[in-house]
C-alpha cells in the first residue's frame, strides 16, 4: 500500500511544488519516515507536527467519492497538503501579511461585484449564495491566495531577461538542423537471428508469463422486441428492465430470468482477463469493446446487468480458468521472438551508446557503419524544434539536445523507433527587438528565468526543512477512505 510514495519519497519537494505552483521543480530528498510514532501525527515539518485529523479533514474537503479515491489520489493530496503547510511557514517566516483594509479593497475592486461601476453588496451576497459559500470562507480563500502571490512575487517577481536570454530561447526553438540518419531497426532486422533453442530456453524460464486467466460467460442482449414484444422504448420496457435488475440483485441466475421473461438468443463467449483474445471468430471492433466491458465480471458478483451503447445485457460468469499456453500457440512464439530480439537489440544499442560516450564512435565510424551493414542513410532538414514532418516530436527533441558534429542514438521507450543520427549542421536563429513576436519570446524567456529561480528556491527549502511522514498512519488513512 502506498508503495509509490515510498519509491518517490526522494522527490517530495518537486511533487509538492509542482502541484502548488505548477512549475517544474527539480527532485530533492526529504527526511526519514517514522519508524514508530503517534497515530495522531501524519507528518512533521522540522519540529512542527501535523495532526492526522487535519489531513483527514483536508481529504474530505475535496469531496471525492469512494470510487474516485485511490493510492495515487491519496499521494497527490498528501503532496498538496504538505505543500500548503510549507508555503504557510514561508509566508510567516518572511512576515508577509494582508490587512483587512487591503482585503476589502481587493473584494470591492472585483468586477464581479460591481453594479454601475460601484461595489454592490447585493452582487457580492448573490455570488456567495450561488457558490454555496459564506463570506468568512471566501474572504479567507482570497487572503490566502494573495499571501501566496506575494510570496512567489518575492521569489521571482521583478526579474527581466536580457536580450541574449531571449535570443537564446528563440534559437533553441527555431534553429534549423541538418542530420544524417540510419534506421537501426532495419539494420538489426537483417542481423538478429533467433534460434529454436533460444526460444525454448526463454519459454521454460518464463512459463508463468504465458499463464492466462480466461473467463467464460453467457449473455443476453435486451431490447424492446424480446422483452415486451414491441420495437418501442416505452415505460413498460424500462419497468421490465428494472424488474430484471431487481431479480439479479435477489440472486436469480440468467437461465431463470430467461425462462421467466421468455428471452431468447443466449450467447456464450470466452476471453482473457482483459477482454481480449476472444475464442469466437467475431472480429467486429464494437463486439470486442462490448466483451471488454463484460470482462469486469467476477465470482463475487457472477450475474450482472450491463449497459453498452444504450442497450442492456444480462451477463453471467460460467467459469474462470487458468490456461497455460505453450509454443504451439503462434502468439506465444511471436511474443518470445519479439522479447529476444529486443534483448539483443538493447545490448547492441547499449554498447554503441557506450562507444559514443567514450568517443570511440565518431563521424567516420557513422559512415563506416553504414557501409559495413549496407544501411541506407537518410538526410533530413529539421526546420525547428516542433518539426515532426519526418520524425516523432520526442525524437526531434532528443536531436535538439545534442551539439553539432555529434553522433547520437535516439529512440522511444520501447525501441519501436531507434535511429543512429549524425548532426551535420546547425543554423542558429535570432529575433530582433522590433520583431512583432519579440514580446512573446521575451515573456517565454521570463517564465523560464523565473522557473530556474524556483528550482534554486527548491534547493533552499530542501536544506531548510526536514519532512518526515508517518507511513503507518498514512496506510491506515488510505484504507479508511477506500
Amino acid at each position: 500500500m502506498l508503495s509509490k510514495i515510498r519509491k518517490f519519497s526522494s522527490s517530495i519537494f518537486a511533487k509538492i511544488f509542482l502541484i502548488i505552483v505548477a512549475i517544474p521543480f527539480i527532485f530533492w530528498g526529504m527526511g526519514d519516515v517514522f519508524s514508530t510514532g503517534n497515530k495522531n501525527t501524519i507528518a512533521k515539518i522540522g519540529k512542527d507536527k501535523i495532526s492526522t485529523q487535519e489531513f483527514i479533514n483536508f481529504v474530505q474537503s475535496n469531496e471525492l467519492t469512494k470510487n474516485e479515491i485511490n493510492e495515487e489520489i491519496i499521494q497527490s493530496l498528501l503532496y498538496s497538503f504538505i505543500g500548503q503547510k510549507l508555503i504557510e511557514k514561508e509566508i510567516e517566516n518572511y512576515g508577509i501579511n494582508l490587512s483587512d483594509k487591503s482585503l476589502s479593497l481587493i473584494i470591492k475592486n472585483n468586477k464581479n461585484f460591481t453594479k454601475n461601476n460601484n461595489f454592490s453588496r447585493t452582487e457580492y451576497e448573490k455570488f456567495l449564495l450561488n457558490n454555496n459559500v459564506n463570506a468568512k470562507i471566501y474572504e479567507t480563500y482570497i487572503s490566502n491566495e494573495n499571501l501566496r502571490k506575494q510570496l512567489f512575487d518575492l521569489i521571482g517577481g521583478g526579474v527581466l531577461p536580457t536580450n541574449f536570454m531571449v535570443n537564446n530561447l528563440y534559437d533553441k526553438i527555431y534553429q534549423e538542423r541538418n542530420i544524417d540518419l540510419i534506421n537501426l531497426n532495419d539494420v538489426y532486422k537483417k542481423n538478429l537471428k533467433i534460434s529454436d533453442d533460444e526460444i525454448n530456453n526463454h519459454y521454460n524460464k518464463n512459463k508463468n508469463d504465458f499463464n492466462y486467466i480466461y473467463k467464460t460467460i453467457n449473455y443476453i442482449k435486451l431490447n424492446p422486441k424480446n422483452v415486451i414484444g414491441k420495437d418501442e422504448f416505452n415505460d413498460l420496457y424500462f419497468e421490465k428492465i428494472d424488474e430484471i435488475d431487481d431479480a439479479i440483485v435477489q440472486g436469480e441466475n440468467i437461465n431463470n430470468i430467461k425462462e421467466k421473461y421468455n428471452l431468447t438468443s443466449l450467447k456464450t463467449e470466452s476471453f482473457n482477463e482483459k477482454g481480449e483474445d476472444l475464442k469466437s471468430s467475431n472480429s467486429d471492433e464494437t463486439y470486442r469493446k462490448l466483451i471488454k466491458k463484460f470482462s469486469i465480471i467476477n465470482d463475487s458478483e457472477p450475474t450482472i446487468l450491463s449497459e453498452f451503447e444504450n442497450d442492456y445485457y444480462i451477463v453471467e460468469l460460467i467459469k474462470t480458468e487458468n490456461i497455460q499456453k505453450d509454443l504451439t500457440d503462434i502468439s506465444v512464439k511471436k511474443k518470445i521472438i519479439n522479447n529476444l530480439e529486443n534483448i539483443k537489440k538493447r545490448k547492441k544499442i547499449s554498447k554503441m551508446i557506450a562507444d559514443i560516450n567514450s568517443n570511440n564512435f565518431l563521424t567516420n565510424d557513422f559512415y563506416t557503419f553504414s557501409k559495413k551493414e549496407n544501411a541506407s542513410i537518410k538526410n533530413i532538414n529539421l526546420k525547428n524544434l516542433n518539426d515532426e514532418s519526418n520524425l516523432k516530436l520526442d525524437l526531434v527533441n532528443q536531436i535538439y539536445e545534442a551539439p553539432t558534429n555529434k553522433v547520437i542514438i535516439i529512440s522511444d521507450l520501447f525501441l519501436i523507433d531507434v535511429f543512429l543520427v549524425y548532426i551535420k549542421e546547425v543554423k542558429n536563429k535570432k529575433i530582433s527587438t522590433d520583431n512583432k513576436d519579440y514580446e512573446k519570446y521575451f515573456n517565454l524567456s521570463k517564465t523560464e528565468f523565473v522557473s530556474n529561480l524556483y528550482k534554486s528556491y527548491d534547493i533552499y527549502l530542501k536544506d531548510k526543512y526536514e519532512i518526515d511522514i508517518n507511513f503507518k498512519v498514512l496506510d491506515q488513512i488510505d484504507n479508511f477512505f477506500r
